[in-house]
């Protein structure tokens, strides 16, 4: 077995790699965080600088404009996943859009920040999860770039980056935030929340948290080479807690309030530990396209190839064309 056939395994069955970090291919890159903000968190006061810009994409309308700015020296690029004023639901947003947008600003790593439910009595609101494993129930997404005409199998094993989600541990020790690491995220199609039937069984599984939105967004982060973490902020225990009642929107804006205040406190403390000298992820994710990549050059679709200029760009040999306005 050839050595980046055994890369590629250890990807999809999250075994050690059978050569040392120093060997793996090396990014001359300086860290350029994006930070994603889902309900609750529409803007990131932490970011100084702060200016919002328009990027198009070739795969449609992102939610809005990006902001981009810096945080302690680290250049950061923040995109709130509905939109400014919320107008976009859990299935109604781009994501592909959403995620070629911010390669194509030039982001490096992804930190998703989104509300959750949870399913243990000890994840209480209030209480942010840095989950390491999600499962995605969603069914009306368009959740990879590629298809007929170019294919791509991208190793899921392992979606959340564990060099971005130790960052974000120790920040949020330092910040004093509730937190958790570990974790599983289901991911429902919503907009609706669960029935009680389906609540209680996802807590029979031994799942941890419920969201709407980060399955779909670590695919695609991760087709794009772009190292993903998921902060699960806790909102409510969901439908499944008997001492408390059923999820409703207005129990829980004052914990989706108080959640974002201490996201920002979180992105502040998270973006000095990553730094701005870059380092690459341990899964090899930059160079995932590598070995996931099975369509023949002389079989692939050219308006497709052309489309995945940035997400695709660095593997199929196509320089990304600006799409800043």
């Amino acid at each position: 077995m050839t050595l980046k056939w055994q890369l590629a395994m250890c990807l999809y069955t999250g075994t050690q790699s059978p050569i040392s970090d120093s060997l793996l291919p090396m990014t001359t890159q300086k860290t350029i965080l994006g930070i994603v903000g889902g309900s609750g968190v529409y803007q990131m006061d932490a970011i100084e600088d702060a200016r919002w810009e328009a990027v198009d994409s070739p795969w449609g309308q992102p939610s809005d404009e990006l902001l981009f700015g810096t945080v302690d020296g680290v250049d950061c690029v923040f995109l709130p996943r509905h939109g400014r004023g919320h107008g976009l639901t859990p299935s109604g947003i781009n994501y592909r859009a959403n995620i070629d947008a911010l390669k194509r600003a030039g982001v490096t790593d992804v930190i998703s920040v989104s509300a959750c439910g949870s399913f243990k009595h000890e994840l209480s609101p209030g209480t942010f999860v840095l989950v390491d494993q999600i499962k995605d129930l969603s069914k009306h997404r368009d959740s990879s770039f590629f298809g007929n005409g170019l294919v791509a199998h991208v190793s899921m094993a392992q979606p959340i980056c564990p060099r971005l989600k130790g960052a974000l541990a120790e920040a949020a020790k330092e910040v004093d935030i509730p937190h958790a690491v570990g974790g599983t995220y289901v991911c429902m199609e919503g907009p609706q929340f669960s029935s009680l039937a389906e609540s209680l069984t996802y807590k029979s599984d031994g799942h941890d948290v419920i969201g709407m939105t980060n399955a779909t967004e670590a695919k695609l982060a991760r087709e794009a080479e772009l190292p993903y973490a998921t902060v699960a902020m806790v909102t409510d225990y969901d439908c499944w807690h008997p001492d408390h009642d059923a999820v409703e929107v207005t129990d829980i804006i004052r914990v989706l309030n108080d959640n974002a205040a201490k996201a920002g406190a979180l992105i502040a403390a998270v973006a000095p530990k990553l730094g701005p000298d870059r380092k690459n992820s341990p899964l090899g994710i930059e160079t995932m396209l590598d070995t996931a990549i099975i369509t023949a050059p002389e079989a692939r679709d050219a308006d497709l190839v052309a489309k995945l200029d940035a997400v695709a760009g660095r593997a199929l040999g196509v320089p990304m064309k600006k799409h800043r306005t």
